[in-house]
């Protein structure tokens, strides 16, 4: 049984310094009205010119990022390796909006497999598809609107962006995340996943990963249909399975508009969609591969049970667990101790294009089932038990 309260395995990487201000971000984060009020302030001065830059990069910024470029970043990654932990670097601007932009994010991408390449430290890499094209095209998709012909140019380009990631990373042989986003642009994207993997997963192994977000209540049934097809068309799954990163911005947009929400009623009503989707995907490896990206102990703890019920060794190829960079420290150090295939996601780039990331995993952080809590008790512990020596 993997211990998730050995803190001094959990928090071998930082020093007493850094603890003591990981746990005052922690508490900041824990104050919900606090936390909002902050984003929204953070945001207005930027826009305003005002140099802040310093102030972010030694709090937020040095919790959650790596660092500025793909160079500073690779230092991280090889610390983070010695302690047979993975890495998956991304480049965390968001909603580019020119054709400039996009082909920056994609080169970012590009940039980020040469170097995996030859760095066996960095298995996978992510891309957020918005990113590689205008939001409103996806909406437009997604809600099965015709293009006009500038638009179905534009939408070429996205899907030619998107292709060349998937050509590189099928002929090096590392493999691709594609990032979950809203549900009305998700659409578009699962249907980009779907045609990617039907292409690039032939065989054994998976080199194309859909994001699934199981707070969605049409989730599970979006997986089995999934099963359903790589079954009878003879092609591998590769599925990230996360809880959710939108739930409020949902929540509202459902309320404003006037539809019910496709968001899950309760934490306990998402756990019990996420872990019947993992119950799924696991009697299904033969189909597919998990990338678990999950902070929670308990279905960390599911996944482990399972596999030791299966007698499947600790480095299965098929079961990834994946967490937060500067998050859930206890489930990624403790899990690689015993030899289990754990990544951390690495965000990178400047302080204040990666700002809108940083103040959306503030924002989940104050949540309901946020992990504020356990993290600060977590950290409490360290610090007391380095106090004594």
């Amino acid at each position: 049984m993997v211990r998730f309260e050995d803190t001094k395995t959990a928090y071998i990487l930082k020093s007493d310094q850094e603890l003591r201000k990981a746990y005052l971000l922690f508490r900041l984060f824990s104050k919900q009205l606090l936390v909002r009020l902050g984003g929204k302030f953070v945001l207005f001065l930027l826009r305003l010119r005002i140099p802040i830059n310093g102030i972010l990069k030694n709090t937020v910024y040095q919790q959650f990022c790596a660092g500025a470029t793909e160079k500073e970043s690779i230092q991280l990654v090889d610390l983070l390796a010695d302690l047979n932990v993975k890495s998956y670097m991304h480049y965390a601007a968001e909603g580019q909006r020119t054709e400039k932009g996009m082909d920056a994010s994609l080169n970012h991408v590009l940039e980020t497999l040469s170097i995996a390449t030859t760095n066996t430290a960095l298995p996978f890499a992510v891309f957020k598809a918005t990113a590689f094209g205008p939001t409103h095209l996806f909406k437009k998709k997604s809600a099965e609107i015709q293009l006009d012909k500038e638009e179905s140019a534009a939408w070429a380009r996205v899907l030619d962006r998107i292709r060349r990631c998937c050509e590189f990373v099928k002929n090096i042989g590392v493999r691709l995340l594609i990032d979950a986003e809203e549900s009305w642009l998700q659409k578009a994207i699962d249907e980009i996943a779907l045609d990617m993997m039907r292409q690039y997963n032939r065989g054994e192994q998976a080199f194309i990963f859909n994001t699934v977000q199981m707070y969605r209540k049409d989730r599970l049934s979006y997986l089995e249909s999934l099963l359903h097809i790589a079954q009878k068309e003879k092609f591998h799954l590769g599925i990230k399975l996360v809880r959710g990163a939108y739930m409020e911005k949902e929540n509202l947009r459902a309320m404003e508009k006037g539809y019910p929400s496709p968001i899950c009623v309760s934490k306990q009503a998402t756990d019990t969609n996420f872990n019947a989707a993992l119950k799924l995907i696991l009697e299904n490896l033969n189909l597919c591969e998990l990338f678990l990206g999950s902070h929670s102990e308990d279905s960390t703890s599911r996944v482990v049970e399972w596999m030791k019920d299966q007698k499947l060794p600790q480095n299965h190829s098929k079961i990834w667990f994946s967490q937060l960079y500067g998050m859930a420290d206890h489930i990624s150090f403790n899990l690689a101790a015993q030899g289990y295939q754990v990544i951390k996601y690495l965000p990178y780039g400047p302080v204040k294009e990666v700002i809108p990331y940083l103040i959306r995993r503030v924002e989940e952080n104050t949540s309901v089932g946020g992990q504020s809590p356990r993290e600060l008790g977590l950290i409490k512990k360290e610090l007391k038990r380095r106090r004594k020596g």
